[in-house]
């Protein structure tokens, strides 16, 4: 959700800047800006436009910006509408300084109305001018980041910004608070920015900033201290990305690219975190002790979006491996509810970016009440992952789709692996069941490989019903969670009304939907539910729905009911999610790119939100 993206060295700013833009569209904006210090004059220069990264490249085109030191920013819209005067930077009334900001200042509107009375001129609506004229009001004897210290006191809600000034114009600050930020550290040059892939073609050696940190870079140097001005002391942390995983590779879309990437991602997530010589399942950065895990009487699982409903299956598997009672709530329900929980509870937090607003604000409040809390994260030092005990990686790589695909997969991944794990230490099960489902587990990477072989028959089917207005997703048992996943693909990528539905409920309501203008997708692979399944496509049928089933190799009696069918290998019930995930993410693709549809970055979502 925005982008930020500052730079301060030798090189012209505006192209290290504009191609950092660029590198963060994925996060979701409607308006971008640069702003950059002109050292001949002492002034500074800002070229701002609403809409695409690439109409501000038109203009920079026209009128390029020239100098050393400047900030760029890519804004989702809260405060106003995306317009020019909207975007950022933002400037003070002289035009000597310059702040982008991600985030929401919730007092702002307090504030404006006293630096109005105080004769400061306000040029846009939003609530990040507050910041500049703040700064400019402190900033008169004192460091450009001192002034920027005592604006910060003053706000109330969350905040990642990059600041620059005419007055300093070899100083390039940025401080956060609840919105991440991350220092790049190069040779005779330094960089600023919300996420790491901004500045990965030029520097893999990253700081990540805590909450209520400030920074302030030269070409050459760098301070990281608090608010009150006490130095801390941080070491870069090399970053093994490589930029290629965020490019497209030949695909089409970085959506089409994410999905293919999966078998590979998954085997190297067995590969690494199940030991070659005793066969058990390892997790060397999970912090919290084994005493400790044998111990839980509960386990709470939050998260958002997509990581919820991996939760879902996660709360399956977990109490059916396991047999340990495991609730799931959505992160932003959970911190607010009367929570009953504590030394016994163990808290899994899921997210894709470990920047979740919501997910973060219920991990402290989960801490509070003394819960252990392990975090399921695919970024390497987010928010997330220094405020949790524990901590389990992904390794699925940047995923720059705005549609979460393989970081999904991974989570998955993932929580069947801590499923066994914990199943290993509690002996919940013996050595040899856990081993026979490891065994289930090797083979997906495989099976995800023949699913990808077929889709051009599944792009066939997915362009046959582009048309339909609204999708029904019906699924049961841990395929429920799947249903919901499929129905959010779509929605989010191809603004077709889709709901997910637990297939049992479908006389509970949704019924009423089903006519022949009406499309259903079904999932009914092999499981204990499976004649159920088959009862509903029967009343389906019956009603004139337009029928998709996913069902499992060999299945001739669905083939006998229904048309439309996209096999899958068959597999254990338990892991089926991680195989249905793969034809679900190809529809809900295809039927976008049928329909014109921005794939990557679908209109007014962003990929990490880190604001309520």
């Amino acid at each position: 959700m925005c982008g930020i993206i500052g730079y301060i060295g030798e090189r012209e700013a505006q192209p290290v800047l504009l191609n950092g833009l660029k590198r963060l569209e994925y996060r979701g904006y409607d308006s971008s800006g640069m702003a950059v210090i002109f050292p001949k004059k002492n002034t500074i220069s800002i070229r701002k436009a609403p809409g695409k990264i690439r109409d501000l490249e038109k203009i920079l085109k026209v009128r390029p910006l020239s100098g050393n030191t400047g900030i760029a920013h890519s804004r989702w819209a809260t405060h106003g509408a995306p317009t020019q005067a909207n975007a950022h930077p933002h400037e003070d009334c002289k035009g000597e300084i310059a702040v982008v900001h991600n985030g929401i200042i919730e007092n702002h509107e307090t504030l404006k109305a006293q630096l109005i009375k105080e004769g400061h001129k306000f040029r846009s609506q939003t609530d990040t001018e507050v910041i500049v004229h703040l700064i400019e009001k402190f900033y008169k004897k004192i460091p450009l980041e001192d002034a920027v210290a005592c604006a910060l006191k003053l706000l109330v809600g969350s905040f990642a910004i990059g600041v620059i000034s005419v007055k300093e114009p070899n100083k390039l600050v940025g401080a956060r608070s609840g919105s991440p930020l991350i220092v790049g550290v190069g040779k005779n040059e330094n960089f600023l920015a919300s996420d790491a892939p901004a500045i990965l073609e030029l520097t893999k050696d990253i700081i990540f900033l805590d909450e209520d940190e400030l920074v302030v870079l030269s070409k050459d140097s760098l301070k990281i201290s608090d608010f009150e001005g006490k130095t801390i002391f941080k070491k870069p942390v090399r970053i093994n990305w490589d930029i290629t995983q965020a490019q497209k590779n030949g695909f089409k879309h970085f959506m089409l690219k994410e999905i293919n990437e999966q078998p590979r991602i998954l085997e190297n997530i067995l590969n690494i975190r199940i030991d070659k010589k005793s066969g058990q399942v390892i997790f060397k950065e999970q912090n919290v002790p084994e005493e400790k895990l044998k111990t839980i009487k509960d386990i709470f699982i939050i998260a958002c979006g997509t990581a919820y409903h991996a939760g879902l299956v996660g709360k399956y598997a977990l109490e059916s491996i396991c047999v340990i009672p495991t609730h799931i709530d959505v992160s932003s329900e959970f911190r607010y509810r009367d929570l009953l929980i504590g030394p016994e509870t163990l808290v899994v937090a899921i997210s894709q970016s470990g920047e979740t607003a919501d997910t973060l604000a219920g991990v402290r409040e989960a801490r509070k009440r003394g819960a252990s809390v392990i975090s399921i994260c695919n970024v390497l030092g987010s928010t997330l992952t220094r405020e949790s005990d524990g901590i389990i990686y992904t390794y699925a790589g940047p995923e720059i789709g705005v549609a979460s695909t393989k970081a999904y997969t991974a989570q998955l991944a993932v929580l069947y692996l801590f499923a066994f794990y914990l199943a290993q230490i509690r002996g919940a099960l013996s050595g040899f069941k856990i081993n026979k489902y490891l065994g289930a587990l090797r083979k997906i990477p495989k099976q995800m490989g023949l699913i990808l072989k077929e889709q051009n028959s599944i792009a066939k089917v997915s362009r046959k019903y582009s048309h339909f207005g609204s999708f029904l997703y019906l699924g049961r048992n841990i395929n429920y969670a799947s249903a919901l996943e499929g129905a959010l693909k779509l929605k989010e990528i191809s603004y077709i009304p889709a709901e997910g539905y637990a297939a049992g409920e479908m006389k509970h309501g949704p019924i009423a939907l089903i006519d022949e203008y009406r499309a259903v997708v079904c999932i009914a692979v092999s499981s204990k539910v499976y004649e159920k399944m088959v009862s509903n496509i029967q009343e389906i049928r019956s009603r004139k729905g337009k029928i998709i089933v996913i069902a499992s190799e060999g299945d001739k009696e669905i083939k006998a009911l229904v048309r439309e069918v996209i096999y899958i290998p068959r597999q254990d019930e338990t892991f089926s999610p991680l195989l249905v995930a793969l034809p679900l993410q190809l529809l809900a693709y295809h039927i976008a790119v049928k329909r014109g549809c921005d794939v990557d970055q679908p209109r007014n979502l962003a990929k990490s939100v880190t604001v309520e």
